[in-house]
């Protein structure tokens, strides 16, 4: 596609002429530039520019989330904005395969996309905790599984899958990472120029002093026989900086300070291990044998993860046999001692490494059940040509023929394939079909891995050179191997292949691999010894990794070898990619030199043909841009006719093809196959996509309109009937109004007419007493009037007072204050206290009256405090503390009451003799509010007996108990503000004083 100001072609597909020559000029023409991105259809190529570029950022993620494919110059943003919409707006699962050599810029356009993705993706608490999470992993799985090659300073040294898993909305859930095939023998070598694995630089350059001394580090780099001292610094790798990155990156993903801690020590092992000296020794038989030169490292070692260090000495320099029914232990000779030892090097960083990325996968792991869409990312080493090329170089390479394979199958043979079942006209394209290479390796019964692993099995004499003999007599004739036996079957000389290599044909070139240690390196075997040391260490994370270690579940079986695991690793990932639907990043390497503005157009040809763009460009040239079923296409875009919305009744096929009539599209960018429509340029699909969001945006504002006229017409509707109520009440309540005026106008009325009448027919009979008698009647017409508009509550309130001004008027001096006082009843929050209302008898009614008084001691005078409750029926009085009844008194019992004509409280309260309580005596009580109790009781005894209680007023009575009587006398004392106060004395034996002041 071509836009205003764009350098070269930026579109493949649109190049002229179609050549390889003009190719390799438009891509060197478009790097000079610093334009690194260009398309082909739907798959990027990405040129690395070995420098950073500003093309990258928030601006820039901004610019892309808002366009669609072609619209702006070629960017990793935009396939990663195509994949991420099309997963979330049509529930496709996708996957973005980013292949290229090592060294071509793989790890950094993963790392764009899931930048991209993350930044584009919802937002909130939880899903940017997520996010955080998945971006945080790269910096840990950089730091344990990158190393500096010769061709790349950040080359990945495992392979790599990420599936981000998100919900309906299109946010983050989580992920889950799958790893392959670690390159564990870079931690016992490297080649030169190459360094080891980033995190033991990173723990030396930025490990303060005190982890140091904890680890039992220095922090030369050239003390430890692991690490390369030609390559300990890397130009533009700050590994210091790096390691700070590392803790924080970890503590964010989630991993504790203790595991932080014990994967640093973990890490301090194994080059801790790399400086064990090993000398020869002798056994009494003579036989060589083996022992630690200086026991100082293998001490640390044990000091360090809680390990016997004589116990590490025996499984190093020893190796015991079983089987069924004996055990032998064996002494290792020097070299293989050392293997030994760079065996456990290597079983423990590979299960470290193995572990970091299961506990990442336990904390951006998805937890809900929920239905989820699925991202999958792969960043995988490329292909790998070196001068020495071993086991390691073989699967790797294996690895990309699978993934050469899918690229073929889903692009180039899938889609020629779909248009003939479609019966769409197509000419065929030619292209290389690399599957007869995967059989070459994978086949089960006659592959290289099934010959590889058959020879790890076969009892008696084993080696490298059975397996090629093997290899040399099952493949002679075959088109894509070659070693020194079949070319000099075949009278050729080659005098580059040695005679313990042989020669794969791959898609990306010949390699030739050297046989030496593809036994040991498939076997991979860890002799049980070490695996039994390290699960007898007291630290937790290094027993985890050997549970083998456990004599418990010690076995005799063999594992799976390291090509079968890989190869069924690598199935397991070639179906998930078919279950998805990809995007490819198609990276390529400018230069050998990673240095910048440099182009070697014959480095990049090399891989211009391995990568079969040629061939790409050619069936996207021929063929159609975009696909898809016609239910779904209808789906989508029915909405564009009046003919097929809201409803359509016909066949998906036969709607497609009314609507798109519609629309008067050319009939050469369509084709109708037999379950797909296929749109033949990108612009006709953004034509319908921009039809369908005007569309959108009419349908929305009809939706609108609708339910805004809803809203209007409902709102008018209770509106209306809110004016007719308020209508219709206000009409009322004026009539209302209006009959109460002509009412009382009519009463006056006749008032003043029976006045009159009555003042004409009895003046004669009334004119001395006529003003007595017209305000008696006007007096008792007004309070007839007031006792109307009394509620029973206040009359019975008037009645009590009424009661009490009869009993107590110009008798009792405390009766004028009491006459404005309303008569409360409960004095003491009865509602509050359970206890005294159990006191009344179910049937009893309310409590009348319920207050604190003091009952005067008849024998000595002192006083004490009661709780009195007045019923209906009875008068209770109970114990103030635990409010238990004392005395329950019925009022058929009171015979009569003696108060004094005082201010005071003090009461008798008479009992007759006949009753059950009255045979104790009579009660004496002092109350603060007297009137209103004796009130109350008068109307309660009348209410309950028929018969009005006596109430006397005197100074002198006498109180009747048990053992006889005694006289009171209540004598006048000082009068002094506020309440009454009350002295008892005792004047004999027979007499109670009693002051009041």
């Amino acid at each position: 596609m071509l836009l205003e100001g764009s350098v070269g072609v930026e579109d493949l597909v649109l190049l002229e002429p179609l050549e390889e020559e003009s190719l390799l000029k438009n891509l060197q023409l478009r790097h000079e530039k610093k334009e690194i991105y260009t398309y082909i259809g739907n798959v990027l190529i990405s040129v690395n520019p070995y420098q950073q570029l500003p093309i990258y950022g928030p601006e820039f993620i901004d610019k892309y989330r808002d366009y669609t494919f072609y619209e702006l110059k070629p960017h990793i943003y935009a396939l990663a904005n195509v994949a991420y919409l099309s997963l979330r707006d049509q529930d496709r699962d996708q996957c973005i395969l980013i292949t290229g050599e090592s060294g071509a810029g793989k790890t950094e356009a993963s790392k764009l996309v899931m930048s991209y993705v993350a930044a584009v993706c919802g937002k909130g608490e939880q899903v940017n905790s997520v996010k955080e999470q998945l971006l945080q992993s790269n910096p840990v799985l950089e730091a344990f599984g990158n190393a500096k090659t010769i061709r790349n300073n950040n080359s990945s040294r495992f392979g790599k899958y990420m599936d981000i898993e998100f919900d309906f909305k299109g946010s983050p859930l989580g992920g889950v990472i799958t790893n392959y095939l670690l390159e564990k023998s870079r931690v016992v070598k490297q080649l030169e120029g190459e360094r080891n694995f980033h995190i033991f630089y990173q723990i030396l350059a930025g490990a303060d002093a005190q982890l140091l001394k904890a680890l039992k580090l220095e922090r030369d780099t050239s003390g430890y026989a692991y690490l390369n001292p030609e390559a300990a610094r890397v130009d533009g790798m700050d590994d210091a900086s790096n390691f700070k990155d590392l803790q924080s990156a970890m503590t964010v993903i989630g991993f504790s300070k203790e595991e932080i801690q014990q994967v640093l020590e973990v890490a301090a092992l194994v080059l801790k291990l790399g400086n064990v000296e090993l000398a020869d020794e002798f056994q009494a038989n003579g036989i060589p044998a083996s022992g630690i030169r200086d026991g100082r490292g293998v001490q640390e070692i044990g000091e360090m993860v809680g390990l016997n260090s004589g116990e590490l000495e025996r499984a190093l320099c020893s190796r015991t046999m079983e089987t069924a029914k004996e055990k032998v232990i064996t002494a290792l000779n020097v070299t293989q001692a050392q293997y030994a030892r760079d065996a456990l090097a290597k079983n423990i960083y590979s299960r470290l490494f193995n572990w970091i990325v299961n506990r990442i996968n336990e904390s951006i792991k998805v937890d809900t059940g929920e239905k989820k869409k699925v991202m999958g990312v792969l960043d995988i080493y490329g292909f790998e040509i070196l001068e020495d090329n071993s086991f390691e170089q073989f699967v790797i390479n294996y690895c990309n023929e699978k993934l050469q394979q899918v690229f073929i199958e889903m692009t180039l043979k899938e889609e020629q394939e779909e248009y003939k079942r479609e019966g769409i006209p197509w000419t065929k394209v030619d292209y290389f079909d690399n599957s007869i290479i995967c059989n070459l390796i994978e086949h089960n019964q006659r592959g290289i891995l099934a010959m590889l692993d058959e020879e790890c099995l076969r009892p008696g004499v084993v080696s490298d050179s059975t397996f090629l003999a093997k290899l040399n007599q099952l493949f002679s004739k075959h088109s894509h191997y070659e070693s020194k036996v079949t070319q000099n079957a075949q009278r050729q000389y080659d005098h580059s292949m040695g005679l313990s290599c042989f020669r794969i044909s791959h898609y990306a070139g010949k390699v030739t691999y050297s046989v030496n240690s593809f036994i040991d390196k498939n076997n991979d075997l860890l002799f049980r010894d070490l695996s039994q040391a390290m699960w007898k260490a007291r630290h937790s994370l290094l027993r985890s990794l050997f549970p083998e270690g456990d004599p418990k579940q010690a076995s005799l079986k063999r594992p799976p070898t390291a090509g079968t695991q890989f190869k069924n690793s690598v199935g397991i990932l070639m179906k998930n990619l078919y279950s998805k639907n990809p995007n490819y990043i198609r990276c390529i390497k400018p230069n050998e030199h990673q240095q910048r503005g440099q182009f070697s157009s014959e480095l990049v040809a090399v891989q211009v043909r391995y990568l079969g763009l040629l061939e790409n460009v050619r069936v996207r040239r021929a063929g159609y841009a975009y696909r898809q079923v016609y239910g779904s296409f209808l789906e989508r875009y029915r909405l564009l006719s009046r003919s097929t919305w809201p409803h359509w009744n016909g066949g998906d096929r036969e709607g497609v093809e009314k609507f798109l009539g519609e629309l008067s599209l050319s009939s050469e960018e369509l084709a109708f196959g037999k379950t797909k429509i296929f749109i033949r340029s990108p612009k006709t699909l953004f034509y319908l996509e921009e039809q369908r969001r005007l569309r959108l945006h009419q349908l929305a504002t009809l939706i609108q309109k609708m339910y805004r006229g809803w809203r209007c017409r409902t709102h008018y509707q209770l509106m209306r009937k809110s004016q007719i109520l308020i209508s219709s009440w206000f009409r009322g309540n004026m009539q209302k109004k209006r009959y109460g005026k002509m009412k009382a106008s009519a009463l006056l009325i006749q008032a003043f007419v029976r006045g009159w009448k009555a003042r004409k027919n009895y003046r004669k009979y009334f004119r001395s007493g006529a003003a007595l008698t017209l305000s008696n009647f006007i007096y008792k017409c007004m309070c007839k009037k007031f006792r109307d508009q009394l509620s029973p509550k206040q009359i019975e309130v008037l009645r009590e007072k009424l009661c009490a001004s009869e009993l107590f008027k110009g008798k009792k001096a405390s009766y004028p204050q009491s006459v404005p006082v309303p008569f409360r009843g409960d004095y003491i929050g009865l509602q509050r206290n359970p206890k005294l209302q159990k006191l009344k008898g179910g049937e009893e009614g309310p409590v009348l009256v319920a207050e604190t008084v003091m009952k005067v001691n008849r024998g000595n005078g002192k006083t004490s405090s009661r709780i009195l409750l007045l019923t209906k029926g009875h008068v209770i009085i109970a114990d103030t503390k635990n409010s238990q009844a004392k005395t329950v008194i019925g009022l058929d019992s009171v015979a009569g009451v003696s108060v004094t004509s005082f201010k005071d409280g003090l009461f008798s309260l008479h009992l007759s003799e006949v009753s059950s309580v009255g045979s104790k005596g009579d009660f004496l009580l002092v109350s603060e509010h007297v009137v209103e109790l004796l009130t109350k009781m008068y109307r309660a005894v009348l209410d309950a007996t028929q018969r009005q209680l006596p109430i006397t007023m005197t100074e002198e009575f006498s109180v009747k108990f048990k053992e006889g009587s005694v006289a009171v006398k209540v004598i006048q004392g000082s009068q002094g503000g506020g309440k009454s106060k009350l002295s008892c004395k005792k004047k004999g034996s027979r007499c109670l004083e009693v002051t009041v002041q």
